[in-house]
């Protein structure tokens, strides 16, 4: 069960608290994507991410996302896309 301090983040539902950390611990996700989404700047992102993970899982998504270009489309290299799937869907 995901915790949820008494922040504005509590506006937030527990299905959208999990897409958040999922979007921010997808390193080509940038946080722009997240507040285009949800609203939710990067400072917010990490609020999040501190209230729900534990310390050690937050100070690793810290690390990987301190200066990572891919998480800022300012500073995103245009050859980096969205991710698209290399299989085929069937269809039933």
């Amino acid at each position: 069960m995901l915790l949820k301090k008494n922040t504005a983040e509590n506006s937030f539902t527990e299905s959208d608290i999990s897409r958040i950390i999922e979007m921010a611990w997808e390193d080509r996700t940038a946080f722009e994507a997240i507040k285009y989404q949800f609203g939710l700047a990067q400072d917010g992102v990490i609020k999040i991410m501190r209230a729900n993970l534990k310390l050690s899982s937050f100070k690793l998504w810290r690390e990987r996302t301190n200066g990572q270009k891919t998480k800022h489309l300012k500073l995103r290299s245009p050859e980096v896309t969205r991710h698209k799937a290399n299989h085929r869907v069937k269809q039933f």
